[in-house]
């Protein structure tokens, strides 16, 4: 090998790691995420004042989910700065799948709820209810979530080219 092969796979391998490290992964998928359910349950609290206890009631939980998840990402980024391992998983929906031997399972229908979200906002006409803060918090949300997803998919296809070992 090359020393130009060598190093090249080194970047490869260097990048292919800080793309599954949490801090990455926190930054650009949890954050983003508790991002959308905290704005999605300050909306559902402000629609339901006054007009239904249930939906105002529902608001408030998923504004707790949603705190309680970030704080969660938040933690995992720390762990990760201090090179250690997380005694805790990404979301409260993940932890439980901690009990279930299935972290991820329970992580992937995390997601799902997290994308029904973003659509139910979008579908609802609610995303207009947003104030201006709320509005620039979700296009960050929706802007860090979507490019990193690019870029992450974009360096594997890169990299699953005939004859390359990265970028």
């Amino acid at each position: 090998m090359s020393p130009d092969e060598t190093s090249t796979g080194k970047n490869a391998n260097l990048l292919q790691r800080f793309f599954t490290r949490p801090l990455f992964l926190s930054l650009t998928i949890g954050v983003p995420f508790c991002i959308f359910k905290l704005l999605f349950g300050i909306t559902a609290v402000r629609m339901g004042s006054g007009m239904s206890v249930l939906l105002s009631a529902g608001g408030w939980l998923i504004i707790i989910w949603a705190l309680t998840d970030l704080v969660m990402n938040l933690g995992r980024e720390l762990y990760d700065l201090i090179d250690r391992p997380a005694p805790f998983e990404y979301c409260t929906i993940a932890q439980l799948g901690r009990f279930f031997d299935a972290p991820l399972v329970f992580l992937a229908m995390d997601t799902l709820l997290t994308f029904t979200i973003i659509c139910t906002m979008l579908w609802s006409g609610w995303i207009a209810r947003l104030g201006s803060t709320e509005t620039v918090l979700w296009y960050a949300a929706t802007t860090m979530n979507l490019i990193s997803l690019s870029v992450v998919i974009l360096y594997n296809e890169i990299r699953a080219l005939p004859g390359k070992t990265g970028p």
